[in-house]
């Protein structure tokens, strides 16, 4: 059972961080969580391998992306609110501040891949190298998608105006 106890202090240890990553894939906090416990039961089932890994945290996040890649590309009906206010809804610690209002609605409008590397690049701070490595793509692919995402953000949030401030400044869990 050393296994599976090893894999609950994994949850344990790892689960928020991944909710706010999976959260910035989604941009949704229930698809978010849903997400992180598809990816979790996904890589319960291979624990046994995973585990003893040098980086499963890495091995965690690109389950993420892909599952939620292989999500976008299934037809979905829209879930569609039957009441106008969300009394229930929980409390959305990103949506503190405007400026990461902004950030986060302009990155919901990027596609999956080219966010993934955004989240992976600047909220996790991961390399060039690992977020290559953890999307199973080239280094030149993460380069030219976080260009091109960079350049997509930025005409979103008009620089010009002054609520407008660097993006890896303005990126959740971002030191300004």
């Amino acid at each position: 059972m050393r296994s599976d106890d090893d894999f609950r202090h994994f949850v344990e240890t790892h689960r928020d961080a991944l909710v706010r990553t999976a959260y910035l894939i989604t941009g949704d906090r229930g698809h978010a969580e849903d997400l992180v416990q598809s990816a979790l039961e996904k890589a319960h089932r291979r624990w046994s391998r995973v585990g003893p890994m040098a980086a499963p945290v890495a091995y965690v996040r690109r389950i993420m992306v892909n599952t939620a890649t292989s999500w976008r590309r299934r037809r979905r009906v829209p879930e569609v609110p039957l009441l106008a206010t969300h009394a229930g809804e929980a409390v959305d610690p990103y949506a503190a501040s405007g400026d990461r209002h902004q950030v986060l609605v302009a990155l919901r409008r990027l596609p999956p891949k080219m966010r993934a590397v955004l989240v992976l690049r600047y909220f996790e701070d991961l390399s060039e190298a690992d977020t290559a490595l953890a999307l199973g793509c080239s280094v030149g692919s993460v380069k030219s998608q976080a260009s091109r995402g960079l350049a997509r953000l930025r005409d979103e949030l008009t620089p010009g105006t002054s609520t407008a401030v660097p993006l890896t400044a303005s990126l959740p869990g971002r030191a300004s």
